[in-house]
């Protein structure tokens, strides 16, 4: 990332985490703090401006600096962006990470944590999500990187921000998950697209591969030594690189792909996997997996 010279002085590194109550902020802090920066949670967005001068002021002692803002700040997370302004004035060039997760993902943490959102304390879960998505909205659209954490565990959220904030590769919006599901047990819901792979020969009916998953060596060179397995997937891949820039042009953050078969344990999982190993090694951020192998 390029640092910052406020005032002129030394060099400077501001980011701000914002985003969705329950998509991860306490997370991503605790990352950026484990990757050197200073971290400050739940500040003012009116005390933006004085903490970034304070920070100035250390000469050099605090030259990373990371501050998690959110609704959490009341009515005073109405100045933030008369804050933002501020640090502009100030010759800081700050950055601003976004944290968002579908509404269903955020409801089913507060519900797990037995926590009422902050904004209906007293009221429905999913009538808070909704109105501080409208609160959100501008600063959403000003955010240097937004990350979906819906389909993220804490490590893969961890080595996304070390992806931008250490590693310093180009950040890509679009979030690419690939699951892996049996038809049997009912079709993907929240998927943007779906792909049957039941017209590839059964490894179920092969005796010594019944009770393996497409995750098994002898399965995976079982179900790829087809030839309709491996022209399927050349031009699904093809389609796929034809198709993401314009999701990316949309403003689309993540986008997930269904791969079914009939039980969800075989084809599905090496085909899922096979398609995340490929769009990884083209630089797309992808994610395998796996809803239904362990179910038959």
């Amino acid at each position: 990332m390029q640092k910052n010279k406020p005032g002129g002085g030394f060099l400077l590194e501001f980011v701000i985490i914002t985003g969705m109550s329950g998509a991860g902020k306490s997370q991503a802090m605790k990352a950026m703090e484990d990757m050197g920066y200073y971290c400050m949670d739940n500040l003012p967005p009116t005390l933006l401006p004085k903490f970034a001068e304070l920070c100035c002021k250390s000469k050099g002692t605090i030259d990373k600096v990371a501050v998690v803002v959110d609704i959490r700040g009341g009515i005073f997370f109405q100045d933030l962006f008369d804050s933002l302004e501020e640090l502009e004035k100030m010759n800081v060039k700050y950055r601003i990470l976004f944290l968002d997760a579908e509404d269903p993902v955020l409801v089913k943490r507060y519900k797990e944590l037995r926590r009422p959102h902050p904004l209906n304390p007293h009221g429905r879960i999913i009538d808070g999500i909704e109105e501080e998505r409208v609160l959100l909205e501008n600063i959403k659209n000003r955010a240097d990187y937004i990350i979906d954490t819906s389909k993220l565990t804490i490590g893969m959220l961890k080595e996304e921000i070390s992806k931008i904030f250490v590693e310093g590769e180009e950040f890509r919006q679009l979030t690419i998950s690939v699951v892996s599901f049996g038809f049997k047990h009912g079709i993907l819901l929240d998927a943007d697209l779906v792909f049957d792979v039941r017209f590839i020969p059964n490894p179920y009916y092969i005796p010594e591969l019944r009770d393996l998953t497409g995750e098994d060596k002898a399965v995976k060179d079982y179900i790829f030594a087809w030839e309709q397995t491996n022209t399927f997937l050349e031009k699904l891949l093809d389609m796929l690189e034809f198709l993401i820039p314009y999701y990316i042009k949309e403003g689309k953050t993540q986008l997930i792909i269904g791969i079914g078969c009939t039980g969800g344990r075989h084809r599905s999982v090496a085909i899922t996997n096979k398609i995340v190993d490929e769009l990884k090694g083209k630089g797309h951020r992808a994610i395998a997996s796996h809803r239904d192998y362990k179910l038959d």
